[in-house]
């Protein structure tokens, strides 16, 4: 009996391992062929032969077919503007929520809750309307400000606050610290593993975000990179994907560089953050 226990469990090891490299496989191989066609010439972008030429005229003539200067920096400020936003008043937020008890308060948090059910593409009509009412269409304020309060934030903060001890709190106010001091020494510091998950799912989402700036935006001055790549679609003149794949490693350069970087910090901030 115990032999064919282990034998059970052994053989359902094996077919984990095989179907978690089996999953691992297919979600590299769209990436692995964009390394190899973007790194060739475009006669090798449907033959994979080893002795294929290495070029980087692919990126050069990416480079020039768009304005990537002015689309890396648009997206940068656009991303960094977000964060910060959404990083002062998701902690106000739930700081409040977490350890201010005043009238109204678990309504408030169910009305946030209900706002993590609601898609952002269902309100792109309304948004719209709102942002040219304040006449700031075609501009990368007009791209973050629906985003700029996030309910995910707010909800994901307010659960780590509650996990500090109240011992910490009532120490703090003992010291005569006063409840922006409290947030700023103890509670902030206690949650920065929590903000560096938060910070990455964040940029990594804004950076990617395509079909909100795409119906703001109508001038390169305000693009973000999703956006600009839009020109590599275009059927008039054929589609070479030698340089389309060139394109968007360039856009996804940043983000697969800081996640090689930051990956174990990654990892780890999710797992204290009980992220499931």
């Amino acid at each position: 009996m115990s032999t064919a226990v282990h034998g059970t469990r052994g053989f359902g090891r094996g077919l984990e391992t095989t179907g978690a490299w089996l999953l691992g496989a297919l979600w590299i191989l769209p990436l692995a062929y964009a390394f190899w066609t973007a790194f060739h010439p475009g006669e090798f972008s449907t033959r994979f032969v080893l002795a294929a030429p290495l070029t980087l005229e692919n990126f050069v003539r990416a480079w020039h077919a768009a304005p990537f200067a002015r689309y890396f920096v648009n997206t940068i400020i656009l991303c960094a503007m977000i964060l910060a936003a959404q990083l002062v008043l998701c902690t106000l937020a739930a700081y409040a929520f977490a350890r201010f008890a005043f009238p109204g308060r678990a309504v408030l948090f169910a009305l946030v809750l209900v706002q993590l059910m609601v898609m952002p593409d269902v309100l792109i009509v309304e948004n719209y309307r709102t942002m040219t009412a304040l006449g700031l269409r075609d501009t990368i304020i007009a791209i973050g400000l629906p985003y700029m309060a996030s309910a995910f934030g707010i909800f994901l903060l307010r659960q780590t606050f509650k996990t500090v001890p109240a011992e910490l709190d009532e120490a703090a106010r003992v010291e005569g610290c006063t409840p922006l001091q409290l947030l700023w020494k103890v509670y902030v510091p206690l949650a920065r593993p929590v903000y560096l998950a938060y910070a990455l799912v964040s940029v990594s989402y804004h950076w990617n975000n395509f079909l909100w700036p795409l119906i703001i935006t109508n001038s390169v001055e305000s693009r973000p990179l999703t956006v600009g790549l839009q020109v590599f679609s275009a059927t008039d003149q054929g589609i070479d994907w030698s340089i389309i794949t060139a394109a968007t490693l360039l856009t996804t350069a940043p983000l697969l560089v800081a996640f090689l970087l930051f990956q174990r910090q990654f990892v780890q901030s999710f797992m204290r953050a009980g992220i499931k």
